[in-house]
């Protein structure tokens, strides 16, 4: 039976663990493909075309936004960023999965646009051990801390737009969790009742 692969869109408050669990993740799991951002803003050092980024003008983002060729996108700051939605769909149709690391109002962008994702919600154990992880960064200032811990909250009560939540207390546990809900997914009825019947109809 011909099975897409499954959209995963990963959440979280910053401090969550978001990104070490999606690292971990794809670690132990080779056949997921994580999507390359967009972004118009330059290379850093060590940074790869089509690896960390795809660099582009401000130009022909704005070209792809008119085409309508983008899954979500943003302005931060004076750059753009934004989900290619080529690169997704062609990966999903051969049977491969591809994860999205993306913030909350990218993925609220993202369901609307792709509603058959799975939508999982990272959560801190605690709102305390949330601003400690963010404190022991070391790469924000106090008003950045500030600002991301007062967001926290208001974050997480948009947690009912998902459809599954792992509370991070355990990378590795997380991860296993992570893995759990996409295996799950890969054999709800709902998602492939109409491959099923075909495949047995094939056979009559």
């Amino acid at each position: 039976m011909n099975r897409e692969g499954i959209l995963i869109v990963v959440s979280g408050p910053s401090g969550a663990g978001k990104g070490t669990i999606c690292k971990e993740l794809l670690n132990r799991n080779k056949d997921i493909k994580i999507s390359v951002s967009a972004t118009t803003r330059k290379p850093r050092e060590g940074e790869i075309h089509g690896v960390n980024y795809y660099f582009i003008t401000k130009e022909t983002f704005e070209d792809m936004i008119n085409k309508d060729e983008f899954l979500e996108y943003a302005k931060v700051y004076d750059n753009f960023y934004g989900t290619p939605k080529k690169e997704v769909f062609e990966t999903l149709s051969k049977g491969k999965d591809v994860l999205l690391e993306i913030d909350i109002q990218g993925a609220m962008s993202v369901k609307k646009e792709y509603p058959n994702g799975v939508f999982i919600f990272i959560l801190p154990p605690s709102l305390d051990e949330l601003k400690n992880r963010i404190v022991k960064r070391g790469t924000e200032t106090e008003e950045d801390i500030k600002k991301r811990f007062g967001s926290a909250l208001s974050e997480i009560e948009k947690i009912d737009n998902y459809d599954y939540f792992i509370i991070n207390e355990d990378v590795e546990k997380s991860a296993y969790e992570l893995q759990n809900i996409i295996n799950a997914e890969k054999n709800r009825v709902l998602r492939y009742k109409d491959n099923i019947i075909k495949m047995f109809k094939e056979e009559l």
